[in-house]
């Protein structure tokens, strides 16, 4: 009963009007990424995720994951292999990764945009080639020459996969706590010992090995996270040339029972002097780790951007069929025994929101990808420089808003669906509880908030925020006579004035950054969308497509009268301080 239909339309004028894609690629020396490949691209991404990846959702979830104790082997629902087989023959495990490493060069940022169908049609299908990435962005950037010939290789063509093990049971996001050891075998490998957690596609049945990046500690490391070091090790041994060798000591010890993407697997993994190999420097493993944890990031962004533009489709589906009262004004379909019930107001509220968050949304996540772009990319070096900060910056709002967002989509979209929403027939119970994980998994939306306002704002003097209030700024250069120029004017003053307090209060009080992250985080994130939405009005407006231009327009006036007060509320929170936080003694909660 629930279907995707990939919004190519919006997905290109995001990229092609409003972020100007096609000129920045040419620019990041991207040859052969032309209009017409790229509209090709995005055309059999969509053929793929409509037709063969949605159909298994459903099915992902009711039969989940089977594991095998005996064996440790871990089957993944039926479809799901095919499915993968089609993916690799297809060519987009590397899509967006050099031709030197076996890819096909493309942007990153175009990849994002395929990433979004994967993650709309097939959520826990998408975990699988979604570590793989984070993999390869670390093998990439931190591997040596023999291990990216012998791994990054393999996981670009799709032959393996990759993972990250980085969480152990008594430790989450503080990976100083983290006990995993790794001791030198005396030939340049070292035996891994240790159990991790909560490791997505630690254990399936879609590829011939999988290749484990893991945090572990060496004999003489430093306590804390000085003391981590990074490691590849793969399930089967392999020899020096790629070759598969005997099993290695890691093994799946349970895969998790979980509230819901059930067809990804979430597996115990227990090293058991297994064999390894270390990735860059010693003890400087958190640096690779922030490299596949970034990526990571933006990708689970990815996944709740997806999962919004899914539930909305699927909500306005069902508001325009499904017939239910009178409209309080009189009949806007007599010629029916009851008007559906898009045309009251409350069920339009709920569609709106969707709407307007989602294709915000879009705008902000895709802008975040064509920074990772122009920071590999670009040979001006201060344009790069400003990219990866410009980067770090969304980051945070990207992971933690984008799900968030995801979550009260769901919401929404199942509550227009009333009853038949509750039950599993029509698919909208399993996106609220698919969508309930990304708020959590890869940093959670507590973490995010901290990051933006800690390290990313207060900590580079509000570097990455400039930037945001220099777009908003040139938006209001650019139309002077726009209805939402006032009020982006407010929000940006607002967004200063705020910044600004947290610093002062923090000086004297540390517990104020705590205090003030997430509302924070939200501000920030309704700020942006702000601009975002008018922006989308404007080049709109230009086109030569009165509806569409129409839509866009109301859907930003609508987002200004409806949402944007959200930021107030959060501005107000902020302003009340940490003692109404703080203030009540632990043994009274």
């Amino acid at each position: 009963m629930n279907t995707y239909n990939a919004p190519l339309k919006d997905m290109k004028f995001v990229m092609f009007d409003l972020l100007q894609a096609e000129r920045c690629y040419q620019q990041l020396g991207f040859e052969n990424a032309d209009r017409e490949l790229l509209d090709a691209v995005l055309a059999e991404g969509a053929k793929f995720t409509e037709q063969v990846l949605a159909p298994l959702n459903g099915i992902g979830d009711s039969q989940g994951c089977r594991f095998d104790k005996d064996t440790g082997a871990v089957h993944t629902p039926d479809g799901f292999k095919q499915a993968y087989q089609q993916f690799v023959e297809g060519g987009w495990s590397g899509l967006a990764v050099a031709e030197a490493y076996g890819g096909q060069g493309l942007p990153e940022s175009l990849a994002a945009v395929f990433k979004e169908m994967i993650d709309a049609a097939n959520l826990s299908w998408g975990n699988y080639p979604l570590l793989s990435h984070g993999a390869t962005e670390a093998l990439k950037h931190h591997g040596d020459a023999w291990q990216q010939d012998v791994f990054l290789k393999a996981i670009v063509e799709g032959r393996w996969t990759g993972t990250m093990c980085l969480t152990e049971p008594h430790c989450g996001s503080d990976l100083g706590l983290l006990k995993t050891r790794a001791t030198p075998n005396g030939d340049g490998s070292f035996a891994l010992s240790g159990t991790k957690i909560f490791i997505t596609g630690g254990e399936h049945d879609l590829t011939d090995n999988i290749i484990h990046l893991v945090l572990a500690r060496l004999p003489d490391a430093p306590a804390g996270v000085k003391g981590i070091s990074l490691f590849i090790v793969p399930k089967i041994n392999v020899d020096a040339q790629g070759g598969l060798l005997g099993a290695n000591t890691v093994r799946c010890g349970s895969i998790e029972h979980k509230m819901g993407i059930h067809g990804s697997a979430t597996c115990v993994m227990n090293f058991d002097d297994a064999k390894g190999y270390l990735i860059g420097e010693a003890n400087r493993g958190l640096n690779a780790m922030f490299t596949m944890m970034n990526s990571a990031r933006i990708a689970v962004g990815l996944q709740g951007l997806g999962l919004m533009d899914r539930a909305y489709q699927n909500a306005l589906a069902y508001c325009r069929d499904r017939l239910q009262s009178r409209s309080l004004s009189g009949a806007k379909f007599p010629d029916k025994p009851a008007d559906p019930i898009i045309v009251h107001p409350d069920v339009r509220r709920m569609l709106l929101t969707c709407k307007a968050l989602t294709e915000g949304a879009r705008c902000l996540a895709y802008q975040a990808t064509l920074q990772i772009d122009k920071a590999e990319r670009s040979g001006n070096e201060a344009e790069k420089a400003e990219a990866e900060l410009f980067l770090g910056f969304l980051t945070p709002i990207v992971k933690a808003a984008l799900t968030e967002w995801a979550n009260e989509c769901a919401y929404h979209a199942l509550q227009c669906f009333g009853g038949h929403g509750y039950v599993q027939e029509w698919g909208m119970e399993q996106l609220a509880r698919d969508a309930r994980i990304t708020t959590i998994y890869e940093g959670t939306t507590q973490i995010q908030a901290l990051d933006l306002l800690g390290r990313k704002t207060l900590h580079t003097q509000g570097a990455g925020l400039k930037l945001f209030l220099g777009q908003i700024e040139a938006f209001r250069t650019a139309n002077p006579d726009s209805e939402f120029s006032g009020p982006l004017q407010e929000t940006a003053a607002l967004w200063t004035a705020i910044t600004a307090e947290i610093a002062e209060k923090a000086s004297v009080n540390p517990e104020e950054i705590g205090a003030a992250s997430y509302d924070y985080l939200f501000l920030s994130a309704y700020s942006c969308l702000a601009y975002w939405l008018a922006q989308s009005a404007a080049v709109a407006g230009a086109k030569s497509d009165p509806e569409f231009a129409a839509a866009k327009l109301e859907t930003a006036r609508f987002y200004f009268a409806r949402l944007l007060p959200r930021a107030k509320q959060h501005a107000d929170s902020i302003r009340s301080g940490s003692a109404s936080l703080m203030g009540l003694d632990s043994a009274l909660f």
